[in-house]
């Protein structure tokens, strides 16, 4: 018990956008905008998933998954985010931030790992489609997403104890609408070395080496694509690849950019790091369903499929509910 028994505060102030704080109202609209496109994107492409059987097959699962960590890493901000923004209410319990603090960098490791995933599935598919079968079996992708998230849980338990360690006797403004790591350490009064170098070894051994893996991939997945004789034959087999490649760049380009900002920009101006790392929060959950539901044609499909049984259905119910009436008439 000795080992937090240190100052912290009851509380921290989130802050919206430095220097628009009048214009927070108006902010709302898209920031709210923004979470219904990720919010009812990511659910409809679940649901289509769950409901079309072609769609069960590994590549479409490994979607799911990405989907499901896009919408928690939404609802994991969305609740300090909008009262932020909408109420102007800016406080934070210090526990409730770190709770934050540990779904949002936790869901945001397990969406590497799954971008990870799908680039193994992607390789397979070129690279061994005889053995895609027999490789991506259902226990295989379910042990895959059980790793994903004891790997995000096991490797970042530690962040939550590292900052309660501390003492906070400074300011207890934080930098942005929700609670991140960099963020919340800096206001600590004490020496955070270890916790600055236990975050950089998160970075590096986790999405570090996903990125790694995931561009070893796609060399061995471009060497494997040359390799074919038809010119057709190599533009099909890189267009399934392509939905993949941009949610990466959507989900690596604003992480790499934020991780940058926060640790070696520290003359940049503020409104600078608020930026990135809102990018880095919200763009990719809006972003993936978009890609996906325009890229792939299947999801397309399976999501017309959807709205006309929901339509029928819906006409259905519509027709028993006047013909109930008129017989009650």
């Amino acid at each position: 018990m000795g080992l937090f028994n240190v100052t912290h505060p009851a509380s921290f102030l989130l802050t919206g956008v430095p220097g628009l704080e009048s214009s927070h109202s108006w902010l709302a609209g898209p920031l709210c905008v923004m979470y219904a496109v990720a919010l009812g994107g990511n659910t409809v492409i679940l649901q289509a998933v769950r409901v079309e059987p072609s769609l069960h097959v590994p590549m479409y699962c490994f979607l799911s998954m990405l989907s499901f960590s896009d919408m928690a890493m939404s609802m994991s901000t969305l609740p300090t985010v909008l009262r932020t923004f909408c109420l102007n209410v800016r406080s934070i319990a210090f526990d409730a931030c770190l709770i934050q603090m540990f779904l949002i960098h936790s869901f945001s490791m397990m969406e590497s790992g799954i971008l990870l995933a799908m680039s193994f599935d992607r390789y397979v598919a070129i690279c061994n489609p005889l053995r895609y079968a027999t490789v991506l079996t259902n226990d295989i992708i379910t042990g895959m997403g059980f790793a994903v998230i004891a790997r995000s849980f096991i490797i970042l338990f530690p962040l939550p104890f590292l900052i309660k360690k501390l003492p906070f006797c400074r300011s207890n403004v934080l930098s942005h609408s929700y609670c991140l790591h960099p963020d919340v350490m800096k206001l600590a009064c004490a020496d955070i070395t270890i916790n600055s170098i236990y975050g950089f070894f998160v970075l590096v051994s986790t999405f570090g080496m996903d990125l790694l893996f995931i561009f070893l991939s796609y060399v061995l997945i471009l060497r494997s694509v040359m390799a074919i004789a038809s010119n057709e034959k190599r533009l099909k087999a890189l267009n399934t690849c392509v939905s993949h490649m941009l949610a990466v760049l959507a989900f690596y380009v604003p992480m790499i950019g934020v991780s940058t900002v926060h640790r070696f920009g520290k003359h940049a101006p503020h409104y600078l790091h608020v930026l990135m790392s809102n990018v880095y929060l919200f763009v990719p959950p809006v972003l993936n369903p978009l890609i996906y539901s325009a890229k792939s044609k299947e999801i397309r499909r399976a999501i017309v499929r959807m709205f006309h049984h929901i339509k029928i259905r819906l006409s259905y119910l519509t027709s028993e509910s006047a013909v109930y009436c008129g017989c009650r008439v």
